[in-house]
């Protein structure tokens, strides 16, 4: 006569080689990003020669060619208000909701919303550690508060692409899994030299933001899921949260 064996994630007090397996994945995810972030962190706050001669170069050049070009530095301007963490967030907040109310993916839309809060105060936390001052730029194009490293701008719209695309994909179909990861990639893309063109940020500064974004928010949803989740069958959106860790 078998034997039924628990499920991995059967409940406290059982063992979880499955949980254990999302756990370790996760860890590797958030190493092999966060040793990149680390180093540029070590070496802005050893303050590094060649580092600092480059950043202080780009920011020169970046703000001259704003400087000239009045369209392009109220584009900017604007662009670095609709990217504040404040609208990012709500933004993604009512994504979670519309995600769980409509889809049913209870569990998958509080992943993101907590994923990408947890993200936002460890960047806050990481400027204080760093405490980095900002780009010093005569005739300033813009200001900013606070300190210059990470990117909270950078940081907080990685995550927040990231924790989208990943939020929406089985609900995406083929077009869709194109299509929104790329759009993703250009707003990320276009915050971070919105920084470094409107002078409130060093390159080096946004680079780390996105990296700090990116590592965050992966390695949670590897230890949430454990992989890639199976896609839905074409032309059915899921209805429930399928993955394990959920």
């Amino acid at each position: 006569m078998a034997v039924a064996r628990p499920h991995p994630d059967a409940g406290p007090g059982t063992h979880h080689p499955g949980r254990r397996h999302r756990l370790l994945r996760a860890a590797g995810f958030a190493a092999a990003l966060g040793l990149p972030f680390s180093v540029l962190a070590f070496v802005v706050r050893a303050q590094v020669p060649s580092v600092l001669a480059f950043d202080e170069a780009a920011i020169r050049t970046a703000t001259a060619i704003t400087r000239s070009e009045p369209a392009l530095r109220g584009a900017l301007l604007a662009w670095q208000e609709a990217f504040r963490a404040g609208w990012v967030n709500l933004a993604v907040t009512l994504v979670c909701v519309w995600v769980w109310r409509r889809h049913g993916l209870r569990t998958r839309a509080l992943w993101a919303f907590v994923t990408l809060m947890v993200t936002w105060g460890l960047q806050l936390l990481a400027k204080q550690v760093v405490q980095r001052a900002r780009p010093v730029v005569e005739d300033a194009v813009a200001q900013a508060p606070g300190y210059s490293f990470p990117s909270g701008h950078a940081a907080n719209t990685a995550a927040a692409a990231v924790v989208l695309t990943l939020l929406v994909w089985p609900l995406l179909g083929a077009r869709g899994r194109v299509v929104v990861p790329a759009v993703a990639a250009v707003a990320v893309l276009a915050t971070a030299l919105d920084r470094v063109f409107l002078g409130v940020h060093y390159p080096s500064d946004v680079l780390a933001g996105v990296i700090f974004g990116v590592a965050v928010t992966g390695a949670s949803f590897v230890g949430y899921v454990g992989g890639t989740p199976t896609p839905p069958a074409h032309g059915s959106a899921p209805r429930g949260d399928p993955e394990p860790g959920g």
